[in-house]
């Protein structure tokens, strides 16, 4: 596997995931205005799944890993997110706290696998954190202390996935992804039934028009499908350090679609708690591998 840099085809395939990813956070607050948050996450699930996995080969795992992952990805990130930006954290926000799950995977890393915490991690946690901490002083209408939390459980629920994978040793991230979603339908539907109940499931269903519908499905086929298919295609041909600091865009991209879509306010201090969160996820995906060029530890 070369260490060179993306080819530009590649760097724009890179670009258009990236894209996806984090518009994404804008479709789904237009697919929230039509559909409740539980129902609106089962049919992503349902669509990720069916029909591709006639079309998959199972990826040998575990049943329980595929289980374990999509209960962990579907219930606990989308089904918490969608809760949350129904109508208790705004879409660019949204985007920008659920990266946090870096944090989460490695604090979950360390705990079941024993790995050592580094200082440069300590550093890049701690900018995350005063970041998340100006969010929560700011809190308003469109950002709760509820919606807060929520989105933080949710990235936690993607770490927890994360390390499902990992200890998996899946390497074709796809196949897992649409099997683990077979799993993120049962829940998800019994929260919708539990908590919107089948009348509301039925009317809802009944006046979705074809943005609804567009937004599902961007979801399962756009986001998931294509998502997963072309970024694990990338990690295949090139290492990680390559493709993986262009996540960092993501929330980037969320909070201006929000902003130019939404209209969605950026005050000062949004902005400067969004600085803080990108440089303590700068600082953790990138400083390994500077410390690499530099010759230095990375435990530094």
């Amino acid at each position: 596997m070369t260490a060179a840099p993306l080819a530009p085809r590649h760097l724009l395939l890179a670009l258009a995931v990236v894209a996806i990813w984090g518009t994404n956070f804008v479709v789904i607050r237009v697919g929230l205005d039509r559909l409740p948050p539980f129902l609106f996450a089962t049919l992503r699930f349902v669509f990720a799944c069916f029909p591709a996995l006639f079309f998959l080969r199972r990826p040998q795992v575990t049943w329980a890993s595929l289980a374990a992952y999509g209960v962990l990805i579907g219930a606990v990130q989308f089904g918490l997110l969608y809760l949350a930006m129904q109508s208790e954290i705004s879409p660019g926000l949204a985007s920008l706290v659920v990266q946090v799950q870096v944090f989460f995977t490695i604090g979950l890393s360390v705990w079941i696998s024993g790995e050592r915490v580094r200082l440069f991690q300590l550093a890049a946690l701690a900018l995350a954190a005063l970041g998340i901490l100006i969010i929560a002083l700011n809190t308003d209408g469109r950002t709760t202390p509820l919606g807060l939390g929520l989105v933080l459980t949710a990235a936690a629920g993607w770490a927890g996935g994360n390390i499902v994978a990992k200890q998996s040793k899946v390497t074709d991230l796809l196949p897992f992804v649409v099997w683990g979603s077979l799993f993120s339908v049962p829940p998800l539907a019994a929260m919708s039934l539990l908590f919107e109940g089948a009348p509301a499931i039925r009317a809802a269903l009944a006046q979705a028009d074809a943005l609804t519908w567009a937004a599902v499905f961007w979801q399962s086929a756009g986001n998931t499908l294509f998502g997963y298919a072309a970024w694990g295609w990338l990690l295949s041909r090139y290492p990680a350090a390559t493709v993986s600091p262009l996540a960092l865009l993501i929330p980037v991209v969320g909070i201006g679609s929000s902003a130019l879509f939404l209209g969605e306010p950026l005050p000062a201090w949004k902005l400067a708690a969004a600085g803080l969160v990108m440089a303590g996820l700068a600082l953790g995906v990138l400083y390994p591998r500077w410390a690499a060029r530099a010759n230095l530890s990375p435990a530094a």
